[in-house]
């Protein structure tokens, strides 16, 4: 039965999804627990959720443009036990009502590390170098015509500013560092493991850079943190990269400001309400967009699905989680 059956509703290896993820993730997850999918009952998702909840302690959920997991829903699921998220980001998860309900969390941990850091790297040379343009300018036919393409700038030697130093912050300063750029960064902590110079805040690491890479967790504390002052501090010429989230970025004042040239350039892979893109950004050459896929590689989605079946299967083995978020 689509809204699951009293028996199967029992099952001990039985995954709520509220959502529905990657069909590929899905059959993979089918063939060694039993799926609660909750779209496919015609009940009310309150009333779904009361009837099946003495069933449920293992919810999985798809970090883009899934439900956020708030103190209602947890109330829903008195016997939940572990929330397995598919991306790094924990915006979706109210985790300090998690923790104090018991609720453990596992995210994508580390996997996804390598992917977006590259991704990040390919938006700035693409913005820099107008690779993209260059695509569209012959495409239209528009080379005979236009004869010299508008000339684009070189990343080496640039001064790149890092917005959250974290495992994918660091590998996109590791593999800038490659190119000659000079790396910054702000995070919510100084790290000493690494020899880049640390500013305070963003707008302070701004005012030093020619290029922002926007790679911190959404959170109370993030939301808007590349606001109207940091992009002042990184002025006409600045370009900001953003493969975080789209709520880091003030993003009504970054087109304001593209539309106007007051910021040189953007790399976007994240929009502050997915899958809704500012129209504006269309026709802008210096603007490099893509529909939030910057992990999105068949190597990467490998190793994401064996982690969340390996969280699974030590959760219901009652073994330590792979990949268990622990907030400090």
């Amino acid at each position: 039965m689509a809204d699951g059956s009293a028996k199967q509703g029992r099952n001990p290896r039985t995954v709520l999804l509220l959502r529905p993820t990657f069909q590929a993730l899905e059959d993979v997850l089918a063939k060694r627990f039993y799926l609660l999918r909750a779209w496919e009952s015609p009940l009310p998702l309150a009333e779904f959720l009361a009837a099946q909840a003495s069933a449920i302690r293992a919810l999985l959920i798809r970090g883009n443009g899934s439900v956020f997991i708030d103190a209602e829903i947890l109330s829903s699921l008195p016997n939940l036990e572990i929330i397995v998220t598919n991306c790094v980001g924990l915006d979706l998860i109210d985790m300090a009502e998690c923790a104090k309900r018991g609720v453990a969390v596992a995210n994508a941990g580390n996997v996804l590390t390598e992917d977006v850091a590259e991704y990040a790297v390919g938006l700035l040379m693409d913005v820099l170098r107008r690779i993209s343009s260059a695509d569209r300018c012959i495409r239209a036919g528009l080379w005979p015509l236009t004869g010299l393409f508008p000339l684009g700038s070189k990343i080496g030697g640039k001064r790149v500013g890092i917005v959250g130093l974290g495992h994918i912050g660091s590998e996109v300063a590791k593999k800038l560092d490659a190119f000659g750029c000079i790396i910054s960064y702000y995070s919510r902590k100084q790290k000493p493991s690494f020899s880049y110079t640390f500013y305070p805040n963003a707008k302070t690491l701004a005012a030093q850079n020619d290029i922002l890479i926007v790679c911190c967790a959404l959170n109370s504390d993030t939301y808007h943190i590349i606001d109207k002052d940091v992009m002042d501090a990184l002025g006409k010429q600045g370009i900001i990269i953003n493969v975080g989230r789209g709520a880091l970025v003030d993003e009504k004042e970054l087109v304001r400001r593209l539309m106007k040239g007051e910021i040189g350039g953007a790399g976007l892979d994240v929009f502050h309400n997915e899958p809704a893109v500012p129209r504006e950004l269309f026709t802008m050459d210096k603007v490099v967009l893509s529909p939030h896929c910057a992990v999105y590689t068949h190597e990467s989605f490998a190793d994401l699905f064996q982690l969340i079946v390996d969280n699974l299967e030590a959760f219901f083995s009652n073994r330590p989680l792979v990949s268990k978020v622990i907030e400090v």
